[in-house]
């Protein structure tokens, strides 16, 4: 009786744990609730690791002799782990932030990749659907793994450019067929006890090495612009790797967990593609993301540098503004100056909102995430679908740090990459202030003719110290001015 608490305590364990994870989840779907929400299902996912120690009352005496070692790699696995995650969270900034989901997002995998070795290697896995479904979760995680470790090092700028070769995508379905063959070779091994030509060691080394590859050459292609999509198919290969192999391991937290995240990123996925107005298929084998060369002379108008100061003191004087928020603000850390500048003006009684595009900054979410660090009140930030119709009878818009997300190539232009991606209406507003460090294109390259046109004025200049600028000229008009 006692031998079966311990297993039966861990079940019950775990699936609370997986309810906490669901329950966190759809908290995180309000940005009011979500900081609640990460608690709730961190303090699940605590529960399921520390209940996994009771498996120590229930193994077999064999074992007995390892268990000192093996409890203290344990707890140093998780001493180190948690400690680089607990500074990594505290230190990274918010530039290096989907840099460093991409990095746990391949650990995700890589875990479950891990797990699929051990039950590969320690011929555990009996019958063909568990050792099917061990395989395949191990193709998933490693594929997870390796292609988040290049996704990590293009937005770390470690690889700078796309590698793109003649005939890429006929050597990666090649890799990928090789891959299933020495999948379906194992499993056809195991299953008859057939003697194979290599040791089945060597081929389940050769398996995990074609399927890691073959993440390498799927990611190596794909431009920076679609990272953020990259992103989240990692994060959604990662939730089914883990639910796969907890199925492997009868685990039912990781089998709820893994699909729940799973299908979360597929969604996320899906609805990140469609907000570029292509498809997932498109993304992972077109070229993009690569700079697209645009003749000068096909833009029409010119650019028209302003001052920050007078800048923001147009803004002052507006009715309404809308606030475009980019990877540029995030890259100055100019948030907090913003927020106080936006206080100014709605002190003084303008109406100011913040216009969010689903793919802006270079992971889901980030802009939302950063207008929070900054304190920027929920109710003042609105999503494309919910603004978009406002820009035309907005007195001024401040686009700060984007680019793509406001070309109105993507309306016009059918020989635009971008042709066809919602996008945010700023050029329809009376006027655009663009808050940009030079004349640079945009992440994916392409030339914005809003930069050119009548209404637009450029102010050039780091995010941050832009906003300082502004700041002062506001206050400068005197405190009846500015309030």
């Amino acid at each position: 009786m006692l031998t079966m608490l311990p297993p039966l305590l861990i079940d019950i364990v775990g699936i609370v744990a997986a309810f906490l994870l669901m329950f966190g989840l759809w908290r995180m779907s309000s940005p009011v609730t979500a900081p609640a929400g990460i608690k709730v299902a961190g303090i699940g996912m605590v529960a399921a690791v520390a209940a996994s120690f009771l498996y120590v009352f229930n193994i077999s005496p064999a074992a007995h002799p390892h268990l000192p070692v093996n409890l203290a790699l344990a707890g140093i696995a998780l001493a180190v782990g948690g400690g680089l995650a607990w500074w990594g969270g505290r230190k990274v900034a918010m530039t290096a932030m989907p840099q460093m989901v991409a990095l746990y997002n391949g650990m995700g995998g890589g875990a479950a990749g891990a797990i699929a070795a051990m039950e590969l290697f320690g011929n555990h896995a009996r019958g063909v659907t568990q050792l099917g479904v061990t395989l395949l979760g191990a193709i998933i995680g490693a594929v997870s793994l390796s292609g988040s470790l290049i996704a990590w090092a293009k937005l770390q700028g470690v690889l700078n450019k796309p590698l793109r070769i003649k005939g890429q995508q006929i050597i990666n379905a090649v890799v990928m067929l090789a891959t299933l063959a020495v999948g379906f070779y194992i499993l056809f091994i195991v299953q008859s006890g057939t003697v194979p030509v290599l040791s089945l060691q060597a081929l389940i080394c050769l398996f995990f090495g074609c399927a890691m590859l073959f993440g390498i050459l799927m990611t190596l292609p794909i431009g920076g612009a679609d990272m953020p999509v990259v992103i989240s198919i990692y994060n959604a290969f990662t939730g089914l790797a883990v639910g796969l192999e907890g199925f492997v391991l009868q685990t039912p937290a990781l089998m709820i967990a893994g699909m729940l995240v799973g299908a979360a990123g597929i969604l996320l996925t899906l609805l990140m593609a469609k907000a570029m107005n292509r498809s997932v298929s498109n993304v992972l084998f077109t070229n993009f993301g690569d700079v697209v060369k645009q003749k000068q002379g096909a833009i029409k108008g010119s650019l028209k540098p302003t001052a920050a100061g007078d800048a923001g003191i147009a803004m002052r004087y507006a009715g309404s503004v809308i606030i475009v928020p980019g990877y540029g603000l995030a890259a100055a850390q100019g948030q907090q100056k913003l927020y106080e500048f936006v206080k100014l003006l709605i002190a003084a009684g303008v109406k100011v909102r913040f216009a969010v595009h689903p793919v802006a900054g270079r992971m889901p979410g980030q802009m939302d995430v950063l207008l929070a660090e900054a304190g920027v009140p929920y109710d003042l930030i609105f999503q494309l679908e919910d603004i978009n119709d406002d820009f035309a009878a907005t007195d001024i818009v401040l686009v700060i740090g984007a680019n793509d997300v406001v070309n109105p190539s993507a309306r016009s232009d059918k020989s635009s990459p971008i042709f066809g991606m919602p996008i945010l209406n700023a050029d329809k507003a009376k006027q655009v202030y663009v808050v940009k460090r030079g004349e640079g294109k945009g992440y994916a390259g392409i030339v914005n003719p809003l930069f050119y046109a009548d209404n637009c004025n450029m102010v050039y200049g780091d995010a941050q110290a832009v906003m300082v600028e502004m700041i002062e000229a506001v206050r400068g008009l005197g405190l009846s001015a500015a309030a």
